[in-house]
């Protein structure tokens, strides 16, 4: 791989971003191309420090805008493709996620092609497998198992569509001959510090005097640290740029977890934040089953009227069902194939994470210190 760059689209994101600080230090890597709609100020000043160990171009443009994919991708070698609109709970419109995750990504491929990009990776979600059903029980599932998300709602649609793609054109031939190596990574719920989903939760926990809100009790999940995820990248970059290995992993899809303890969401939020005095909702909360069902009256009552109003449930039959049902995944198939081994231990991705939400208390008490007169 001497002299090879990569082009990282969603660069400016919780993920995105992670993946760009782990490829400036690959040795042989003379470029980065971060690409995405919009920097915040505060990124674009942590991605020029990132300029004193490799070539980092920040690129500000639209994935559907077919000369901006085609300036991007002109000499890369790389392309990992983490830019997506995530929604589950239908706050953002079906045609505006359609769009992004799956045209974006359609267009992205056809664009790699073009330009002579010979290997692409995409980072997929464990939605695109399910669950389908609060009663399905998954633990441990593995890549060989058929496990497909039903789901007609427009993020794991999308994202399960635009993963078939990137599949399917692996193989293809490039404008100059050679071949097009692809592969998917479906990351567990991914949490860490920067995650919009914590800071969204510890905001509202701020505003209810500490309480956390109740969001999946009676699920178990195998949640992936945001840095893990970023290696798994890294490595099937690797993977996919050596002769030896490319046969096996292109055209494959891989579940990313780590050593993070299986858990319910709601007990890993609260893992994450005690230590700032944050406690669990006590108060009584209904049975699943009745809540899934209120969750189809909200959905109902929404469609009903569309005509003449819109009306944004609070909850969704897709939500109750991801966030209360047993669904975990083995990583083996990515350290057999990608030697896949966690970069960060559990112990060290709980301290990073409850370091970054202690700045969000202190934030907080510091404004709360200047509205007091």
């Amino acid at each position: 791989m001497p002299g090879w760059s990569c082009l990282v689209t969603g660069a400016g994101g919780f993920l995105g971003q992670r993946i760009v600080h782990l490829l400036v230090q690959e040795k042989e890597l003379q470029e980065v191309r971060a690409l995405d709609k919009v920097f915040k100020p505060e990124t674009k000043e942590d991605l020029s420090k990132l300029q004193t160990k490799k070539k980092v171009t920040v690129l500000e443009g639209d994935i559907l805008d077919a000369q901006c994919l085609k300036r991007a991708c002109q000499g890369v070698s790389v392309v990992i493709h983490a830019a997506a609109v995530i929604d589950v709970s239908g706050v953002i419109p079906k045609q505006t996620i359609i769009d992004v995750n799956l045209k974006g990504t359609q267009l992205l491929l056809k664009t790699c092609v073009q330009a002579s990009v010979p290997t692409f990776i995409y980072t997929s979600s464990v939605d695109v497998a399910g669950p389908n059903s609060y009663k399905e029980i998954v633990k441990n599932g593995h890549e060989e198992e058929h496990h497909e998300s039903v789901w007609s709602d427009p993020y794991p649609y999308s994202k399960r569509l635009a993963e078939k793609a990137v599949l399917a054109a692996s193989g293809s031939t490039l404008k100059n001959g050679g071949t097009l190596y692809t592969c998917s990574l479906r990351p567990m719920y991914i949490y860490g510090e920067g995650s919009s989903f914590i800071s969204a939760l510890v905001t509202r926990a701020l505003k209810n005097e500490g309480i956390l809100e109740v969001t999946g009790k009676f699920s178990i999940a195998n949640p992936v640290y945001v840095g893990n995820v970023a290696w798994a990248h890294i490595l099937a970059s690797r993977a996919l740029q050596d002769p030896k290995r490319a046969p096996k992993v292109q055209g494959q899809f891989y579940y990313i977890s780590d050593e993070t303890p299986h858990q319910s969401y709601d007990d890993l939020n609260y893992t994450l934040s005690k230590e700032w005095g944050f406690c669990r909702d006590s108060s009584w909360s209904l049975p699943l089953s009745l809540l899934y069902w209120l969750a189809f009256l909200f959905e109902a009552v929404s469609f009903l009227l569309r005509p003449i109003f819109k009306y944004q449930p609070p909850i969704n039959r897709h939500l109750v069902t991801l966030t209360n049902s047993v669904f975990t995944f083995s990583y083996e198939k990515a350290q057999r194939d990608l030697d896949y081994v966690p970069l960060f231990s559990w112990e060290e991705a709980k301290q990073k994470t409850g370091e970054w939400i202690g700045s969000l208390v202190e934030l907080h008490k510091e404004a709360l210190k200047r509205k007091t007169p």
